[in-house]
């Protein structure tokens, strides 16, 4: 007799609380806690509640920026480009390219015939 693979499912196992992957985790605490500072700031000016909405929603732009994708638009041609790569990369991408002085460096490689 012969083994047999059988296939299943382990795209949900690296997930933490089924909503976080470990990446946008990590980002949506470094959210999280980019909004202690402005709610430490609301509860000195006693408006706590603005202070708790801000870290929410700074930790919900966490989340989008490890979790989402860019969508391809054919209107857009910003999406045109980048569709389909994920935000964080995107981001990455343009802090580099504003490190390096804004120069683009591109290999070309010759097919041989």
């Amino acid at each position: 007799m012969g083994t047999y693979n059988i296939p299943r499912n382990v795209k949900g196992e690296g997930r933490i609380l089924f909503v976080f992957s470990g990446k946008s985790m990590i980002y949506t605490m470094i959210g999280g806690a980019l909004g202690l500072p402005l709610y430490f700031i609301c509860s000195a000016l006693r408006l706590t509640i603005v202070g708790i909405i801000l870290i929410g929603v700074l930790a919900l732009i966490g989340f989008a920026i490890g979790t989402f994708k860019i969508p391809t638009i054919s209107l857009l041609k910003f999406t045109k480009k980048v569709g389909g790569e994920n935000i964080d990369d995107i981001i990455k991408r343009a802090i580099m390219f504003k490190k390096n002085g804004s120069k683009i460096y591109i290999s070309t490689k010759e097919e041989e015939k």
